[in-house]
This record gives structure tokens, sequence and C-alpha cells, in this order.
């Protein structure tokens, strides 16, 4: 008899991949303690999952490392920067409140999940205590942390992500005006659009 190609049950997928270990377990929390604090305030990235009635998302985030403010051990407040004004993260959490964060260090292996719940604040005193370059935030997400654990580091050791000489060279890879002029089938000038990028991007940052 064939083995199925395709895994249609829970029971199934822990018949073929078994039980997480004590560690995998064990390492998931419902709080910050302060070996997780320790990681999330040196992150300057991390990226945002959330659903919406149109589907999922997963967005960046980076600043310099502290940028997220733990406020207490159930609760992260996350400033959001100038974009490009799509708002599908914000939009996502008026529907559906639920997120995933994932956050990264340079140079280290290790990443932390926290899943939780999140609301949009725009009391002014609130944006003004995040102001960068005298710009403050136009919202700040508050995250109610449900439950936090680190990730182990294979995932960043297979993908040599931090290896200097598997990082790749800006110009092996599409420029964003050739993107957006494929995007539009050839409506926008994609050097027009490149050239003004470097100094779009140095103006809009906060």
């Amino acid at each position: 008899m064939s083995q199925p190609a395709e895994i249609t049950s829970v029971e199934d997928l822990h018949a073929r991949y078994g039980r997480p270990s004590e560690n995998a377990v064990a390492k998931e929390l419902d709080r910050l303690i302060p070996e997780y604090r320790v990681f999330i305030e040196a992150s300057p990235f991390l990226t945002i999952a959330s659903a919406g009635p149109d589907g999922l998302d997963c967005t960046p985030r980076g600043d310099a490392p502290g940028f997220v403010r733990i406020v207490d051990d159930r609760t992260l407040m996350i400033p959001d920067r100038r974009g490009n004004n799509r708002v599908d993260t914000l939009e996502n959490i008026l529907h559906d409140p639920r997120v995933g964060l994932l956050f990264l260090i340079p140079g280290i292996g290790e990443t932390i999940r926290v899943n939780g719940r999140a609301r949009i604040s725009v009391d002014p005193e609130l944006l003004e205590s995040f102001a960068t370059e005298g710009q403050a935030p136009r919202s700040v997400m508050i995250v109610a942390v449900g439950r936090v654990y680190f990730q182990c580091a294979k995932a960043i050791m297979r993908s040599h992500l931090w290896d200097p000489s598997r990082h790749v060279e800006r110009s092996a890879l599409p420029s964003p005006g050739r993107i957006l002029k494929a995007c539009t089938a050839g409506r926008m000038d994609a050097e027009a659009i490149d050239e003004a990028y470097p100094a779009r991007l140095k103006a809009t940052l906060w």
C-alpha cells in the first residue's frame, strides 16, 4: 500500500514528526522572564504576523536596539515609524488582534517568538515618548503577551544569514524601479525611481 502524499490530520502530523522534546516545551512561557527581556532589548529588527478579512500578512519593523519598549513582563510597545501608508498590519489588528512577533539580533542564531494580542494607541504623550530625530510615530502598537519562547539557531545556521561571505550584492537583484516598472507593465520610469530612491529613503526614514 502506497504512503499518502499529503498530511491531512493532526494525528498524521504527529505520527510523522513525533512529540516535541521536554526542552522545546519548557521554554514556552506566558510572560517575559529577565532572560527573554535581554534578547528583546538587544533586537533592532522584528517581523509582525497578523490576520485580517483578506488573509495573512507579515511585515518588518526595525530601529535602534531597544525600540520595542518592555512595559512589564506581559506588555510590549512597538512604535509605528513612517512607511508606505498601506497599514496592512494595523488594519488587520482592527479585525483580529492576534499577532505573532519574531525578534532577530544580528550575529545571534537564536530568535525570540512572541504571540499575543495587539491594540493601537494614538495617545499624544505616548507617541511623543517614542520620538526619534524629532519625529513621533503615528501610532504605537501595544501587545499583550500570550506566549513567548526562544527558537534554536538551526534555521539561522542553515541559512548562513549572518555570514558576510554569503551576503548578496544589491546589484545582483532587481532594483525597486525595475520591480515597479514590471508591476505596472512599463508605465513607471525605472531609472527615475532608482535615481530618487536613496534620497527618498533618507528623507522619510523617521
